[in-house]
């Protein structure tokens, strides 16, 4: 297949480690054909190239009520579940057009960051009522729709959300835009993936929600329904929740899952922050991906994920921005890393002999990314998706430093603003840091905000 665009680096982080003054080729598709190093480069080669991330966990509407929910309610103290009565009042007063339209907001921003593929686990399915729009598919096709001009890799996760809890009760208020039982949610599953089999660089999955939001008998339907691709689920993210799976299924929600459903490669637990020591070993031996989304998880009070115990059984994890409170690839690692940091009373507890801390989270970051969305990123090697950014060298933070080290002060010492240019499958997004139709996309999402504001 022919070259269609030649990208040159002084220096680039590619699956033989770091090479210098590299040669990428990429084909039509967008795909990497070949990758040289010690070549002949130009002025107009970039400073430091890396593989972009996938972001695997994201509630694109959620973007909206950013900044909205900081303040103490009527209750004593303020929690998770608080917060998510708040969230349900929001999303009574969105239409296809602001989600379309915050969707793509949301993409470009993660472009910005760094990030060139998306998981969007999507549960606002219907009318504010509950009743079906006229196409089925229509909140899934507004996603699609953002995608394809924010031009970011979309790996659609339509959720089935068939009941308000782990005894069957029914969906009140704003759960009635998430609900459908399994026979119409295979219904909306099969018109969301004809929407997608016409999009390049796009893919489907299936997100149960959670245990509390779908019957043992309807999960085990889902997974079949799911043949093999992504299949997503929120697990043991609250106190709570873990509480009420042990009243009604006897068994807490990650060991449930090991016990009764055939965990594997396929599955991304989302959250999984209370977990017992020995359903983390169990977790990490399964092959499935744990979705960690620590700024969401700081934001919600969620509790700390045992990350130390989990990277020690080589358990496979990769990050989300969930509830899209602040979209920052650097934000999520460094989080991620303190949080390790403030449980162990120690430091780099994500580093090994060879490798850095960030080097090291990076890494495992982006295998467990392209892992849970099934797509064939995180590298920068010959039959990979050219999913890539460049960082600004010309910081004071990367002067000192090297290699590895340009990593970490990225990551603990400086912020997304050293991300410069990102390509998502050879298409240059992302130049100077600015998304190349930032000015449309972020004009129209500030007419939906003015417009949600009126009605707030």
């Amino acid at each position: 297949m022919s070259v269609s665009t030649r990208l040159c680096a002084k220096h680039a982080l590619t699956s033989a480690g770091w090479q210098s003054d590299v040669v990428i080729d990429i084909d039509e598709t967008g795909r990497i054909t070949d990758v040289r190093e010690n070549q002949s480069i130009d002025d107009t080669a970039v400073d430091i190239l890396i593989p972009a991330m996938s972001n695997l966990h994201s509630h694109a509407f959620q973007r909206a009520m950013a900044g909205m929910t900081e303040m103490r309610g009527p209750d004593k103290t303020d929690s998770f579940w608080s917060w998510r009565k708040l969230m349900y009042g929001f999303l009574q007063h969105l239409n296809p057009d602001d989600a379309e339209s915050i969707a793509a907001f949301g993409q470009m921003e993660m472009l910005e960051s760094g990030y060139t593929s998306v998981g969007e686990f999507h549960y606002l399915h219907h009318q504010p009522n509950g009743d079906t729009y006229s196409n089925l598919a229509e909140m899934s096709e507004r996603i699609i729709a953002a995608a394809t001009q924010t031009g970011i890799g979309l790996t659609l996760l339509p959720v089935l959300y068939e009941q308000g809890g782990c005894d069957g009760r029914e969906l009140l208020g704003g759960q009635k835009r998430f609900g459908n039982a399994i026979d119409r949610y295979h219904n909306l599953f099969i018109d969301a993936q004809v929407l997608i089999n016409e999009q390049p660089g796009m893919s489907i999955g299936i997100a149960p929600h959670s245990l509390r939001a779908v019957s043992s008998s309807s999960l085990m339907e889902a997974h079949t329904l799911a043949e093999g691709k992504p299949f997503h689920i929120h697990v043991a993210e609250q106190d709570a929740e873990v509480d009420e799976v042990i009243s009604e299924l006897n068994a807490r929600p990650v060991r449930w899952l090991l016990d009764n459903m055939p965990v594997n490669e396929q599955w991304c637990l989302i959250h999984a922050t209370q977990m017992l020591p020995d359903e983390t070993n169990a977790l990490a031996q399964s092959g499935a991906t744990v979705g960690l989304c620590p700024v969401t998880e700081s934001n919600l009070g969620d509790g700390v994920f045992d990350g130390s115990r989990y990277q020690k059984q080589n358990g496979q994890w990769g990050i989300g921005t969930d509830s899209n409170i602040n979209i920052s690839l650097s934000e999520e690692l460094r989080t991620l890393e303190y949080s390790q940091r403030l449980t162990e009373k120690g430091r780099a507890v994500y580093a090994d002999k060879m490798r850095s801390t960030a080097r090291l989270m990076y890494d495992s970051a982006l295998a467990g990314g392209a892992g849970a969305l099934q797509r064939k990123t995180g590298a920068i090697a010959a039959g990979h998706d050219a999913d890539l950014l460049a960082l600004d060298a010309t910081s004071a933070s990367m002067v000192a430093v090297s290699r590895d080290g340009w990593l970490d002060a990225w990551i603990f010492a400086n912020n997304d603003g050293l991300v410069r240019d990102v390509w998502a499958r050879g298409r240059h997004l992302v130049a100077n840091g600015k998304h190349i139709q930032r000015e449309d996309i972020e004009t129209r999402y500030k007419i939906t905000l003015s417009s949600l504001s009126l009605k707030l």
